[in-house]
């Protein structure tokens, strides 16, 4: 990912909330929408998965309530 979103949300609502909160920012910002979404692990603690056609990987750098969005480049 080279251009990326980072967004802060410490409320208390549901991760698919959040997600689509921050995605609707992505794509105003940028004219397309993330297909991949980094937190922190202890925000997703049963793992990768799928959420509204964005794929929420874990990563230890992402700190806590932080979203790392973008468009993951497909290699061939």
């Amino acid at each position: 990912m080279d251009i990326g979103l980072l967004w802060y949300d410490s409320g208390a609502s549901d991760l698919s909330r959040k997600l689509a909160q921050a995605a609707a920012r992505y794509k105003a910002r940028f004219g397309e929408s993330p297909n991949v979404c980094y937190v922190n692990p202890a925000q997703l603690p049963e793992g990768e998965r799928q959420v509204d056609g964005i794929r929420v990987r874990t990563s230890q750098r992402i700190l806590r309530h932080h979203f790392w969005l973008g468009q993951e480049v497909k290699t061939v």
